[in-house]
């Protein structure tokens, strides 16, 4: 069951999805909700869900009553729009071929799409495995990392969100997934806290004048501990928030002298999302790890990798993944022909383009608004922040709420981050015309709220 809206932190009983329930449920839609809710295991921001969907194309999700709504969140997956067809195609023409590899066996869709991922990714990036989700991606990574440096310690960021699986869970930062798991998670797991320009302790006007005490916080655990095998982090964080400039490189070669890798988790943010291919070549930094997922499947098929450094090939003895779709015929083709649509449309620079377009409207047309704090973000993967005030920047959380439900019953579905970000990231493929009425929808509701 695919939830159709998404709030970070919002109690599944809150007054505003009851209000949503009760006023925009159809007939059609209620049943399946309900045996949706006795059937499935109850957690956060998942089941009980909030609607149904029906269909999904392009940009858009349509529920069992019809209620049609414009997707910018879509869990990060669909970079090409929903059901692309040149991809549908090539899923169904790979499952008349070879619908499956069984493991020890290699095939053809499978090793070109090892290649492909690394003629894309920089430097000597260009080893590959194969994971059914980013969870276990980054959790093959930390096991490259364990056996490349023979260490166990990693750094990480607190909020920074990495996984699931409770390796990926311990590197992580948030709380929903960390703070019910009873017992001690992974040992060695050290956090600091993550790059956050707006609400940085030290109350610096910029980036280019605060001397990058978040990294180097990274550098001083990485002396203070001595054998740590590597920092994970995501390159830019998808609640939306932008490293400052110089950051990466202050981390990577803070890295380089302690004898750390660097894992770069691009699973919501890769193959173009931002205005590159990676995040992280905003940058001008190059990973030893780079994990993708999400996108890769073209949003219909799951699949991730672990794309690593060529001299990190040191696990022949043992296994590190040994998953049952490791090869898969099928989820390769639809990752390979994902990534040629990509190239093809030119879908990277109008990611770039668009989302120069959008930041510059929001900025330009929310500028005298005293509740939006920050707009922020790259490419089609931007947010406004709702706060109570721009003098003490509390988050607007009862404020954000409002827009966000006037937004889902004008059309437009998307999900507020760290309680009070409008999270916006639609697909590559969105027309600028449908790009600016979602803008519209949302401009009018932050106003309307102001």
């Amino acid at each position: 069951m695919t939830q159709l809206v998404h709030t970070e932190g919002e109690s599944n009983t809150s007054d505003a999805r009851k209000a949503w329930l009760k006023k925009s449920i159809g007939p059609n839609s209620a049943p399946l909700l309900e045996r949706d809710a006795q059937a499935f295991l109850h957690q956060s921001l998942s089941s009980p869900c909030v609607s149904t969907i029906a269909k999904a194309e392009g940009i858009w999700i349509e529920d069992l009553d019809g209620r049609r709504y414009m997707d910018f969140h879509g869990n990060s997956v669909h970079h090409i729009g929903y059901g692309h067809p040149r991809l549908v195609e090539a899923i169904k023409a790979q499952l008349d071929q070879l619908p499956f590899a069984p493991r020890r066996f290699t095939n053809d869709p499978a090793v070109e799409l090892a290649e492909k991922l690394g003629s894309i990714a920089p430097g000597e990036l260009n080893k590959v495995l194969f994971t059914t989700g980013g969870s276990d991606a980054n959790e093959v990574a930390l096991k490259i990392a364990r056996a490349a440096t023979k260490r166990f310690k990693t750094i990480s960021f607190w909020d920074a969100f990495h996984g699931a699986g409770l390796g990926a869970a311990s590197v992580g930062g948030e709380a929903t997934f960390r703070s019910h798991i009873a017992g001690p998670l992974l040992p060695g797991t050290e956090h600091v806290a993550p790059f956050a320009c707006y609400r940085c302790p030290y109350n610096h006007p910029g980036p280019e004048t605060c001397g990058l005490a978040c990294a180097k916080m990274v550098e001083f655990v990485l002396e203070r501990e001595g054998d740590v095998a590597a920092v994970i982090a995501e390159p830019m964080r998808a609640v939306p928030y932008v490293p400052p400039a110089g950051f990466w490189r202050a981390v990577r070669e803070a890295c380089n002298r302690h004898g750390a890798l660097l894992i770069m988790d691009e699973i919501p943010t890769g193959l173009g999302k931002t205005g590159r291919m990676f995040a992280f070549e905003h940058d001008d930094v190059i990973p030893d790890i780079v994990t993708v997922g999400k996108a890769l499947g073209g949003g219909i098929l799951p699949i991730a990798g672990c794309i690593a450094h060529k001299d990190l090939d040191v696990c022949g003895d043992f296994a590190i993944g040994h998953y049952t779709h490791e090869k898969n015929p099928v989820t390769s083709r639809a990752a390979l022909t994902t990534i040629q649509i990509i190239e093809e449309e030119g879908l990277v620079e109008r990611s770039a383009a668009l989302g120069t377009h959008a930041i510059g409207r929001l900025k330009n047309e929310l500028a005298d608004i005293p509740t939006v704090g920050d707009i922020r973000g790259r490419g089609l993967m931007f947010g406004v922040e709702i706060v109570e005030n721009r003098i003490d920047k509390t988050p607007g959380l009862d404020r954000a709420e409002l827009i966000y439900y006037a937004c889902l019953h004008a059309g437009l579905s998307f999900k507020i981050s760290q309680g009070s970000v409008l999270t916006l990231s639609p697909p590559l493929t969105i027309s600028q015309a449908d790009l600016d009425k979602a803008l519209d929808i949302v401009i009018d509701a932050i106003k309307e709220a102001a």
